[in-house]
């Protein structure tokens, strides 16, 4: 992926757990809450969304199975 991106580092809220990447996604796109996990950023432990307003060059970085594993996709998905 050329260009720059800013990177959002989320976990699953409310306790929820996935265990494949595809599944990940589809919660995001779905709108389901995450949580920011990001020590480096203002944001850390604050609730989000694919409904939040994000910067367009944003790549969601989310942990999953018991946060062992990452998926990283496009914040902003374009419907077809």
């Amino acid at each position: 992926m050329p260009g720059k991106y800013n990177y959002l580092t989320v976990i699953p809220a409310y306790g929820r757990d996935y265990l494949t990447a595809k599944e990940v996604r589809a919660a995001w796109e779905a709108g389901h809450d995450f949580l920011i996990q990001d020590i480096s950023s203002a944001y850390d432990g604050k609730y989000v969304s694919s409904g939040d307003d994000l910067p367009k060059a944003t790549l969601i970085r989310a942990r999953y199975k018991r946060l062992t594993e990452v998926a990283i996709f496009a914040a902003r998905v374009k419907a077809n």
